[in-house]
């Protein structure tokens, strides 16, 4: 598209952009909803806790615990398009990036974890109430936070330190509630 007139465009843009800012000056304080606008729904459960750990947490531990020992801006990719890798590091957000965005994930999925409803793989509700189980997503928060700083910092010593805090929240909580006696009958009691 050729433009004719850059003043015109100008105009039509600069009263655009006066609109938008207009219409976010006159938005409602944070918490209220205007009275034509739906609330939020409720969090929705769909997969049970091993889903979610296998579907979100493992990958993204993975990659923590690939980039304690190796650059991860080193890794080859596994084709020719980084957008189809299946493997985070080398995707079209690989790298560092990578890193950043498993902290993300690691500190999201923690709030999967406390939605009611969510059930353990046999069946059973996750101890979702458990002052234990609060504090091990705390800590599961705390190392994606820990991971995305390490990724932001390119630094492979933050990574080490993300790697021993995110391996010493889901050890605990592991010796807990996965690793028991009567394997996965009795798990998540």
């Amino acid at each position: 598209m050729r433009v004719r007139n850059p003043t015109f465009v100008l105009s039509v843009c600069g009263g655009v952009a006066l609109l938008a800012l207009a219409a976010a000056c006159n938005q409602p304080p944070a918490g209220q909803l205007p009275a034509d606008q739906p609330a939020a729904q409720a969090p929705q459960v769909h997969g049970n806790l091993a889903q979610v750990m296998r579907g979100i947490l493992y990958p993204a531990s993975n990659v923590i615990f690939f980039a304690q020992s190796e650059d991860p801006t080193k890794v080859k990719l596994e084709g020719s398009d980084p957008s189809t890798s299946p493997n985070p590091l080398s995707s079209s957000y690989g790298g560092w990036e990578a890193v950043s965005n498993a902290g993300i994930a690691l500190s999201e999925a923690a709030n999967l974890l406390i939605i009611p409803g969510r059930m353990c793989m046999n069946g059973k509700p996750a101890p979702i109430q458990n002052a234990d189980w609060q504090m091990w997503v705390q800590g599961l928060r705390d190392a994606g936070a820990v991971a995305y700083k390490a990724g932001q910092a390119k630094s492979m010593d933050e990574v080490l330190n993300a790697a021993d805090v995110m391996s010493t929240a889901c050890q605990n909580c592991h010796d807990k509630y996965r690793e028991v006696a009567g394997g996965i009958p009795a798990r998540c009691i």
